[in-house]
């Protein structure tokens, strides 16, 4: 908030205006030749006043009060009834202020002679501004109320768009641990399998058994890793399982989408299985993601994919050049976010963004864990 518009200078300008005014009457009730009556109304325009700088009777005393002074003196005070019929169109009490507009000048029809709005052609004068009080605060209390509603609904759109961005966030963790649970059952089920096979065999540990014993530890090693990658990612242990496919390669799923009529280059460096399990799920859902923005907004458009799964970090680009934007499009825009909350999760960084003139560039890097020494 800039230091105009606060609450502090608002009531400090207000002051600054209705001590304008009493000036003004004081200037103004000199006409009356009277002292006495000159400082009289003064004292009850300040006290007025006065009144108008306190919000909790600006609404309720200050009608009466100025009312009552206008009934009396006319034309010399109508200025502080304008502001009180200024307050009272704010505040959406226009029938109050239309009410003491036309009881002021009424009751100055026994008022003092010389301060009547009744003389002449003051009468056009003091309803000019009191229409004018009326009008202004009938504007700003309209200006006051859209404001309110705008910033409500622009608060409102706020906190739907993170409340959608949580949920494309969950979702991602709850697909997460979907996957990796399919992945730790089946090294899960060769731990199972390997320690009946040793059941069976008694005491002795012929060299078939001593391999399987390996098996065995390196199963039991990778399916270590793979459980605190996953409590690493998941940070919601509240996060469902869903259905979720089995862990399928970047090369089916190029396969897939060039059978669907795309264009598509691959470029894969380094084996698959030297990746962490979660690496080659990333990078299979980031490539997925790639491609399904590239049908929707650059159609036929030739795609670029590479993917080195080669320590110390797993990368994935894709590109894609300019194309046209498919007419029956539906775009979520929360894919990113729940592509950057996987990649975040991994320890690794998602960078998405125009890479020249109607181009498109996602890359990520995933940094391997680091090894392990000694036993698991």
């Amino acid at each position: 908030m800039t230091w105009w518009r606060s609450p502090l200078w608002a009531t400090a300008g207000r002051a600054a205006v209705l001590a304008f005014l009493v000036v003004t009457i004081n200037h103004n009730s000199a006409q009356l030749g009277d002292e006495s009556e000159r400082l009289t109304i003064t004292v009850a325009a300040a006290s007025c006043a006065a009144i108008l700088t306190v919000p909790q009777l600006r609404l309720s005393a200050a009608p009466l009060v100025s009312v009552v002074m206008t009934a009396r003196w006319g034309w010399l005070v109508d200025l502080l009834l304008a502001v009180v019929m200024f307050d009272l169109a704010v505040a959406r009490r226009t029938r109050l202020a239309l009410l003491c507009a036309a009881i002021a000048p009424a009751g100055n029809l026994a008022g003092l002679r010389a301060a009547s709005v009744w003389v002449g052609q003051r009468w056009l004068s003091t309803l000019t501004v009191l229409l004018f009080g009326l009008v202004l605060g009938l504007w700003q209390g309209n200006r006051r109320r859209l404001v309110q509603t705008l910033a409500g609904q622009v608060e409102q759109l706020r906190v739907e768009t993170r409340l959608r961005e949580d949920a494309a966030r969950a979702a991602e963790r709850s697909r997460i641990a979907a996957e990796m649970h399919d992945v730790l059952a089946h090294r899960l089920s060769l731990i199972a399998l390997h320690t009946g096979v040793l059941a069976t065999r008694g005491a002795a540990l012929p060299g078939p058994v001593a391999d399987r014993l390996a098996v065995l530890r390196t199963a039991s090693v990778e399916a270590l890793t793979d459980l605190r990658e996953v409590l690493g990612a998941l940070h919601d242990p509240h996060a469902a399982p869903a259905d979720a496919p089995a862990v399928r390669e970047v090369a089916a799923l190029v396969e897939d989408a060039r059978a669907a009529g795309q264009q598509i280059a691959l470029t894969v460096t380094g084996r698959a299985p030297d990746a962490p399990t979660t690496h080659r799920l990333a990078a299979y859902r980031i490539v997925q993601e790639a491609l399904t923005n590239a049908r929707k907004h650059a159609d036929g458009a030739r795609v670029e994919v590479r993917v080195d799964y080669r320590p110390p970090a797993t990368l994935v680009e894709v590109s894609n050049g300019a194309g046209t934007a498919a007419s029956t499009a539906v775009d979520s825009g929360y894919g990113l976010v729940g592509l950057r909350e996987r990649v975040t999760a991994l320890g690794g960084r998602l960078d998405a963004g125009p890479a020249g003139t109607g181009s498109w560039r996602l890359s990520a890097r995933l940094p391997h864990p680091a090894p392990k020494d000694g036993p698991a």
